[in-house]
C-alpha cells in the first residue's frame, strides 16, 4: 500500500509527497501534488459530493467478487466452468473484511480489481451485497406467486437503467439524484452547477426543477464555439448573442432565450474557475481510460467548489460495455481494470485536496447477470455487488446478507439470478441520509421508501 491511503489530512499527504520527492520521484509530480493541495482552500468546509458511477450493460456480479471460501467457490465454478475465475489467482485479491461474514463466507475482488485493496483495508471502501430494483420487500415465495408488485421489465437494459436511477421504467421525467438536487440547489452559488453530468444525459441527475449541467472531460461545453466574434465582427457578435438570449412575448422562444442565457453565463463562470484547477494539476489519473478522464474532470470541479458558490453537488459518470454475453473472460476483467484504476485514483484526488471524507462514489449498474454461464458470457439478471467509496464510508466490511451460490436457491428466481434483498431504493436513501436528506423528505426522493420499514432506511455504509 502507498502512504497516500493512509492519511486523508492535506498537510500529512504533501509531507509524504516530499519525502518522496528526496527518495527520487520526479520533481513535476510532486509540484503537481502540491498544486492538487493548494486547491483545497476553494472548498467548504460543509460541502458534500455524491458521484454516481454507472456501468452500462448489467454488470456481471460473479467475476466482480467471485466466492472464494471452497464450498462456495466450487458452487460457483460448477456454475460458470468456462468463465470461472481460477482460485488460486484470487487469493491474492481476497478481502479481509473487519467483520468475519456469517457461515465462514469470503469473497475476493477481480484480480484486475487490485488497486481497490489498499481501500477496502484502509476502511475507505466498503461492498454492498446483493443490490437491486425493487417496488417492497420481496421473497421468492411472493416473487414465484406473482403476489407483490415488482419493477416493471425486469431484466431489460433500458427500463432497469431507468429504474435504478429514477425508481420509474423508461420514460422516467426525473432521478433520485436530480429530487436529492431539487432539496439543495438553492444553496448553491449556481442551482445550474448541482447537478453535473460528464457523459451526455442520464434521468438520474433531472428534478423537477434541478437541471442537469453536462461538462466535457475537458471543461464546459461552449455553444456557438465561444467565438468573440461572427463574421470577424465583434459587433456581429455581441447583436446575435442578444438576440438569443432576449426575452420574448412567444413563451417557448422565452424559455428557449432563458436556457441559452443560463448556458453562456454558466459556461463563462466555470471555464473561469477551472482556471486556477488546470488539468495538469491533476496527475494521479490513468491515462487512455474514458472513466478517469470524467473523474478527473469531477475531481476539478470539486476543487473549486467555493468559488462556484457550490455546498451541495452530485455528479453521474459511466462506462459502457458491460452487456457481455460473449467474450466475458476476455473483456469483463480489463473493464473492471479501467473502473477501479479510475476510482483509486479519484479517492487518492479527493485524499490530496483534503476532501475525502466529504465526497462519496457509489457503483451502479443496469442490473446483475446469471450465474449461469451463456457459452463465453452470462445473461441479464437482477441483484448485484456495489461499492461504496469515500472517506465517510464504514468500510473495510460487507453490508447485506451474502447470497446463496448456486441455481435453485433461495436467492435464486432462475439460471443464478440474484433476487435483490437490498433494494435500490435503500442503497440510495443512505447514501441521500448522508448527503442531507431528512427522514421527513426521504419518500419525496425515493417514492418507494413507504414500503420499508423506517429503521431499514440507513444500512449504515456512510
Amino acid at each position: 500500500m502507498s502512504c497516500f491511503e493512509h492519511d486523508q489530512s492535506r498537510r500529512a499527504f504533501l509531507k509524504r509527497g516530499a519525502a518522496l520527492g528526496l527518495a527520487g520521484v520526479a520533481t513535476p509530480f510532486v509540484t503537481s501534488l502540491a498544486a492538487i493541495g493548494e486547491a483545497a482552500a476553494a472548498v467548504t468546509a460543509d460541502y458534500k459530493a455524491l458521484v454516481c458511477v454507472f456501468l452500462y450493460g448489467g454488470n456481471d456480479y460473479a467475476n466482480t467478487l467471485p466466492p472464494y471460501d471452497q464450498a462456495s467457490y466450487n458452487l460457483y465454478q460448477a456454475a460458470r466452468s468456462n468463465i470461472a475465475l481460477d482460485r488460486a489467482t484470487l487469493a491474492a485479491t481476497l478481502l479481509n473484511p473487519a467483520t468475519a461474514l456469517p457461515g465462514g463466507r469470503q469473497y475476493a475482488l477481480a484480480p484486475t480489481m487490485a488497486s481497490l485493496m489498499p481501500l477496502f483495508n484502509a476502511g475507505k471502501l466498503a461492498v454492498a451485497l446483493n443490490v437491486g430494483t425493487l417496488v417492497q420487500p420481496t421473497t421468492k415465495a411472493q416473487y414465484n406467486a406473482n403476489s407483490v408488485k415488482l419493477p416493471p421489465k425486469l431484466f431489460s437494459h433500458n427500463d432497469q437503467q431507468s429504474y435504478f436511477q429514477a425508481s420509474n421504467p423508461e420514460g422516467a421525467t426525473t432521478g433520485w439524484g436530480g429530487r436529492i438536487g431539487d432539496l439543495f440547489q438553492s444553496g448553491n452559488g449556481s442551482s445550474t452547477l448541482t447537478c453535473i453530468n460528464t457523459s451526455g444525459n442520464a434521468v438520474y441527475l433531472t428534478g423537477s426543477s434541478a437541471v442537469q449541467y453536462a461538462v466535457g472531460t475537458g471543461g464546459p461545453i461552449a455553444l456557438i464555439n465561444n467565438s468573440n466574434t461572427l463574421y470577424s465582427s465583434a459587433t456581429a457578435m455581441s447583436t446575435l448573442k442578444s438576440m438569443i438570449t432576449g426575452p420574448s412575448t412567444n413563451i417557448l422562444a422565452n424559455e428557449h432565450a432563458k436556457v441559452t442565457k443560463r448556458a453562456l453565463d454558466t459556461y463563462t463562470q466555470l471555464s473561469g474557475a477551472l482556471t486556477s484547477a488546470p488539468a495538469a494539476n491533476f496527475p494521479l489519473f490513468p491515462t487512455g481510460n474514458s472513466l478517469a478522464d470524467q473523474l478527473k474532470m469531477v475531481a476539478r470541479m470539486i476543487s473549486v467548489s467555493s468559488e462556484l458558490g457550490a455546498k451541495r453537488q452530485v455528479f453521474f459518470v459511466s462506462l459502457g460495455g458491460f452487456d457481455m454475453h460473449d467474450f466475458l473472460v476476455r473483456d469483463h476483467g480489463p473493464l473492471m481494470g479501467r473502473v477501479a484504476d479510475a476510482m483509486k485514483a479519484f479517492y487518492d484526488t479527493t485524499a490530496a485536496l483534503g476532501v475525502a471524507d466529504k465526497v462519496t462514489t457509489f457503483t451502479a449498474s443496469d442490473f446483475g447477470r446469471t450465474l449461469q454461464s451463456n457459452d463465453d458470457g452470462s445473461d441479464h439478471g437482477w441483484g448485484s455487488m456495489h461499492f461504496v467509496m469515500g472517506g465517510a464510508v464504514n468500510g473495510q466490511k460487507f453490508y447485506g446478507t451474502p447470497p446463496a451460490v448456486g441455481n435453485g436457491t433461495p436467492d435464486d428466481v432462475g439460471q443464478g439470478r440474484l433476487l435483490p434483498t437490498i433494494s435500490v431504493d435503500q442503497y440510495a436513501a443512505t447514501l441521500a441520509s448522508w448527503f442531507g436528506v431528512t427522514s421527513g423528505q426521504m419518500t419525496t426522493v425515493l417514492p418507494n421508501m413507504g414500503n420499508y420499514n423506517p429503521s431499514t432506511w440507513n444500512l449504515g455504509f456512510v
